[in-house]
């Protein structure tokens, strides 16, 4: 038996709120989320979309959420790249 944590991806979704997980920094518009890299630590996670679309955005974050969910910790090294 192995002594080590296996994380297991969580994701809160708000329907009444489309934007959720998503912030608007000066035009262009960011994901951010939440890691619990242990059960004592967490540390919060923004990483550009590289769009100033909110459509775009929102697919991207809903691209990036499907991916999370297949591969588990396996994430892309660049959001926009997942699109």
């Amino acid at each position: 038996m192995s002594d080590s944590i296996t994380p297991i991806p969580a994701v809160r979704v708000h329907t009444t709120n489309p934007n959720h997980h998503l912030w608007n920094n000066n035009g262009t518009w960011f994901l951010h989320y939440t890691v619990h890299p242990t059960p004592f630590t967490k540390e919060r996670i923004r990483r550009s979309l590289g769009t100033k679309c909110l459509e775009t955005a929102r697919q991207r974050r809903d691209s990036f959420f499907q991916n999370l969910a297949t591969h588990g910790t396996a994430l892309p090294s660049r959001v926009a790249a997942v699109a």
